[in-house]
């Protein structure tokens, strides 16, 4: 009934962020799986493919606050944790918060700021809270940062750095939409954006709960010894530099019972690993410059170890 429960919610909230995401169901649905995860997103693609509008509607379906902060090279980290501010009529210092006080939150162009204001997400996507003046405060609960980043633009870029890669819980792109797709949104927008009709699939208190129903699906131990193999094969590699790390494993597992609940099973398979595997780890990894120089992607990497790990066979 449990797993019931996830697969009914996670397809009220992916047939509301269909009506303006079209034609992009695998996308919608592992970042809806992220969302169950209570892991936070992170978004490659050109511009004008609807990065900003699949995190909007995301937060329309569960009726969240949503933020948006822009990142420019000029911003500072105050302008998204908030600040002390001299109030003169009881002069007495007063916070003000930042957009990062949201549920969910649009790192809009992540990579256009510096890394001292990257940095600034750290403690904030890791441990819910952020630290001011030497005061620590709460974020709301849920708390979802979707993160963009545009691939094509380099200059007056500044590449995210590992720890903070690390701390996203899925990468995903995209892409053109097909042709049918692209012509069912000139349709739908001719007159107005769908987005404003959007309403919410679930509460945030149904939200959380379903989050900690994700956490009682269950694991095998042969499941679990499959996800640790995998994990190490990405440090021996002798395409990366640098493997996936510990919370990758964690990562991987959470979102292996997330997609077997959204598919209905009780229990986690190798097929439910392999699905998101691509999707979590291959932002974790460092491939090597040669590897690199050949034009060999992250992603068909892990796909490959994904295929060459050995997967558990039930037994009866």
């Amino acid at each position: 009934m449990k797993t019931a429960t996830i697969t009914l919610k996670a397809q009220a909230i992916i047939e509301e962020v269909e009506k303006v995401i079209v034609g992009k169901h695998d996308t919608v649905s592992m970042a809806v799986l992220s969302l169950l995860c209570n892991g936070h997103l992170l978004i490659e693609d050109i511009p004008g493919v609807g990065k900003t509008t699949l995190a909007k509607a995301l937060a329309r379906s569960i009726g969240g606050e949503f933020r948006r902060v822009q990142f420019t090279p000029d911003l500072l980290p105050s302008d998204i944790t908030g600040c002390e501010i001299f109030n003169q009529r009881n002069s007495e210092f007063e916070f003000r918060a930042g957009p990062v006080f949201g549920n969910v939150v649009l790192a809009d162009e992540i990579n256009r700021a510096t890394p001292k204001t990257q940095s600034a997400l750290l403690e904030a996507m890791e441990e819910r809270q952020v630290t001011i003046d030497g005061e620590t405060r709460k974020l709301p609960k849920p708390f979802f940062v979707v993160a963009t980043q545009n691939t094509i633009e380099l200059t007056g870029t500044y590449p995210l750095p590992e720890a903070q890669l690390d701390r996203f819980f899925a990468r995903l792109s995209l892409g053109y939409p097909a042709r049918e797709s692209e012509v069912s949104i000139l349709d739908r927008q001719q007159i107005a954006s769908p987005l404003a009709d959007l309403r919410p699939a679930m509460d945030l208190e149904e939200l959380m709960a379903t989050q900690e129903l994700v956490k009682d699906v269950f694991v095998h131990e042969s499941v679990r010894e499959y996800i640790v193999d995998i994990m190490h094969a990405t440090r021996e590699s002798n395409l990366l530099y640098m493997g996936a790390s510990p919370r990758g494993s964690l990562h991987v597992m959470r979102g292996a019972q997330a997609h077997a609940a959204m598919d209905g099973a009780e229990f986690v398979r190798p097929d439910d690993v392999k699905a998101v595997a691509k999707h979590i780890l291959g932002h974790r990894v460092i491939l090597l410059p040669e590897s690199r120089a050949r034009g060999i992607r992250a992603d068909d990497v892990i796909d490959k170890i994904v295929e060459s790990v050995a997967a558990p066979v039930p037994t009866a």
